[in-house]
């Protein structure tokens, strides 16, 4: 899954289901930046932490 990550995408954390919905701003080098809607912007080493996608419109209201 993780090679399939791109800018743009919606992920939710697996561990960390209160952080809510979370858009991937960029990938470099294994390092995930992850916007999200509870908790702002995380780098993620995405060779620990596999995100789950998510295929909602957004974030809830």
């Amino acid at each position: 899954m993780r090679s399939f990550l791109e800018p743009g995408m919606l992920v939710r954390h697996p561990t960390q289901g209160e952080w809510g919905l979370g858009q991937v701003q960029s990938l470099i080098n294994g390092k995930c930046t992850v916007n999200f809607e509870h908790k702002g912007k995380v780098v993620l080493d995405i060779r620990h932490v596999d995100l789950i996608l998510d295929f909602s419109t957004g974030p809830s209201p």
